[in-house]
């Protein structure tokens, strides 16, 4: 077998190491969270008035699942973080190491912070709105199935979008993005970020807008963070320059 060859096979070899890892996390904490998803159920409707209605035996298993799973996501979104960190530190110099490592905390506490915003600001909002179009013409009634996919369809996206931010810090350190190119994507970022805000949100304005702004905000942060990294790449990368240009000065008034 050529070197090559070997190569690539241990490269899949690692690849599947790193996945079996992340995957048997998952699948922990997933049975972990099922254990203990009575008590989550029972707080996320702590606030409903009336109790939710299943239209099949299976119904309530599928919510508690959907429930551990995300539950399980979110856990395991640290650890999978690191088994990627570890399959590409290889190829990475110290510094981007350090870099990429650094970032993984925050990938988690902005994962979170995403839930939160979508769960306890985005949708009662939009669960409110809705509730108040139906008041005094409509008899409510809510399926288990339909009021958790809609509270994930608003909450679980600002997850991954919160995520934005930290992702263009790090592709701007490692200098695949800056700021002049996200400046001069932004009509094309906004209305792709308007198309994921139709597609999350049920089919309103005022849900769609309630979601709107929040990701073209987040968008804007991205690119004055992108600034504040390029800005300090560019100083970092500029005294790097200084040093070796003394080192070669001092190097050429050296008696030989």
């Amino acid at each position: 077998m050529k070197a090559e060859e070997m190569y690539f096979v241990e490269h899949l070899g690692e690849l599947r190491k790193r996945i079996i890892i992340t995957l048997a996390v998952f699948m922990t904490v997933l049975a972990v969270s099922f254990f203990y998803v009575q008590p989550i159920y029972d707080w996320l409707i702590r606030d409903l008035d009336q109790q939710l209605a299943i239209l099949g035996p299976s119904e309530i298993l599928w919510v508690y699942f959907m429930i551990s799973g995300v539950i399980a996501i979110a856990l395991t979104i640290p650890v999978a973080a690191h088994q990627t960190w570890m399959f590409i530190k290889p190829a990475l110099n110290k510094k981007e190491q350090k870099v990429t490592l650094s970032y993984i905390p925050a990938l988690f506490l902005l994962f979170l912070l995403g839930l939160a915003f979508g769960y306890f600001i985005v949708y009662p909002m939009v669960l409110n709105f809705l509730l108040s179009l139906s008041e005094g013409h409509f008899q409510t009634f809510f399926t288990s199935e339909k009021y958790f996919k809609f509270m994930m369809n608003l909450t679980l996206p600002f997850g991954f979008l919160f995520e934005i931010p930290l992702v263009v810090m790090f592709l701007t350190s490692l200098g695949i993005l800056n700021p002049l190119l996200l400046a001069k994507a932004r009509k094309v970022s906004y209305f792709a970020l308007v198309v994921v805000a139709v597609l999350i949100t049920p089919p309103d304005l005022v849900s769609d807008f309630l979601v709107v702004i929040p990701l073209l905000v987040l968008y804007e942060i991205s690119i004055m963070l992108s600034r504040w990294v390029y800005k300090r790449k560019l100083a970092k990368d500029q005294l790097v320059t200084d040093e070796e240009e003394e080192d070669k000065v001092v190097q050429m008034r050296r008696p030989s």
